[in-house]
């Protein structure tokens, strides 16, 4: 086995020590420490650049942290799907760790990277992931139906809502760890097992 790329992307990019960031993010990253056992990459790579890192972890932090009517572990399966849908390496490794936490599922985390059509879910939640993919592979083809079969299962319109912008925020995070070779913390292969 090949040992993983010690960099965190394919750029040379200016990153700060934790000691050089604004004292708000030595906190943050203090607080992912405690809270994660790592500083994620991507937080890394983002404080070369301290106003794109605040609105990435803002956005973030709402998104997947913030008052919803969608469960962390859903907020989690959203990603983990769009990233597969997208072969996103940095994402599928870093949010499949997430699902197993939520889950309590050592294996749940690595079918939905797979396929997710062949985890045991919940109608609930293949209609929430298949709204998802559909959104990330051909976003011009959502129309009202997509909407509905949601509501059938139980989504609030606010749900909906969520759901969508929780998939266009992996969309957008996916292309650019793609576009960048970022690499994840070596450290999420070995979580919630």
């Amino acid at each position: 086995m090949n040992p993983q790329p010690s960099h965190l992307t394919a750029l040379d990019l200016p990153v700060p020590s934790q000691d050089q960031l604004p004292e708000v993010f030595q906190k943050y990253f203090a607080l992912c420490e405690e809270k994660l056992g790592l500083i994620p990459n991507v937080l890394k790579a983002y404080s070369h650049n301290i106003a794109q890192l605040e609105a990435f972890s803002s956005l973030y932090n709402e998104l997947m942290l913030g008052k919803s009517g969608l469960s962390n572990l859903e907020k989690e399966m959203i990603a983990v799907a769009v990233s597969a849908s997208n072969a996103c390496y940095y994402c599928q490794v870093a949010h499949g760790a997430a699902v197993r936490e939520y889950s309590q599922k050592p294996t749940l985390g690595e079918l939905l990277v797979m396929n997710y059509r062949v985890a045991e879910l919940s109608e609930r939640h293949i209609a929430m992931l298949d709204f998802s993919v559909k959104l990330t592979e051909s976003p011009h083809r959502m129309n009202e139906n997509d909407r509905q079969q949601l509501r059938d299962v139980g989504f609030s319109d606010q749900d909906i809502w969520d759901i969508a912008n929780i998939a266009g925020f992996y969309n957008m995070t996916n292309r650019v760890a793609s576009a960048v070779d970022m690499q994840p913390n070596l450290e999420y292969h070995s979580q919630h097992r």
